[in-house]
């Protein structure tokens, strides 16, 4: 999570979104930056408006707003999956090695998910709690390019950006039956990502 004081703005980092290039981009940039641990660095909307925006916002003052970027469901849970089959986390409970994508994502629509699919949704990482999005600006990672355009018109800045924790290559198949079923039980982050994408 970055934060720019002056000009307003709180960016978000919806892991697997390729926010970890734009911090290390813009970090020297930023007043304020969580960037470790990754429960924090991680911090969803509603803890940042509920535990963290009282440090930054004036009393009575424009609230900050808040940016953020999410990504193509399937694409997302793919990066999960392959993130966690790296040779890394290999033998922990967290490892996919071993696992087909389908056996990840029928682990992800489990309640509660298996250790290895415990990654959130993305569609509750910037809710506002209250059946809405609290996220002022949201922008499609398919789309990276508005993003980027977005923060350097807001900050004054020309960003450069190197590839950052990028996930090892794997086969994303899904069956039909599951595919149907992820559209179906996730349906709020396919209507999300669709309604992101649509305007951009």
């Amino acid at each position: 999570m970055l934060v720019f004081w002056k000009q307003k703005l709180v960016l978000l980092a919806v892991p697997k979104t390729g926010t970890t290039a734009l911090e290390a981009a813009l970090l020297a940039h930023a007043d304020a930056a969580i960037v470790n641990p990754p429960s924090m660095k991680h911090v969803p909307y509603r803890r940042y408006r509920n535990q963290l925006a009282r440090f930054f916002e004036d009393k009575g003052a424009r609230p900050m707003e808040v940016m953020a970027v999410i990504r193509d469901p399937v694409d997302w849970l793919g990066s999960w999956y392959r993130y966690r089959g790296r040779a890394a986390v290999a033998g922990t409970p967290v490892s996919t090695a071993g696992l087909s994508f389908d056996t990840f994502v029928e682990g992800w629509l489990t309640d509660p998910p298996p250790e290895y699919a415990r990654v959130g949704r993305q569609s509750r990482f910037v809710s506002d709690g209250a059946g809405g999005t609290g996220v002022d600006h949201l922008f499609a990672y398919e789309r990276f390019d508005r993003a980027i355009a977005f923060l350097e018109d807001r900050l004054g800045v020309a960003l450069h950006l190197d590839r950052q924790n990028v996930s090892p290559a794997a086969t994303l198949d899904l069956s039909p039956a599951t595919r149907a079923r992820l559209q179906h039980e996730a349906a709020a982050d396919f209507a999300l990502w669709t309604k992101v994408s649509a305007r951009q």
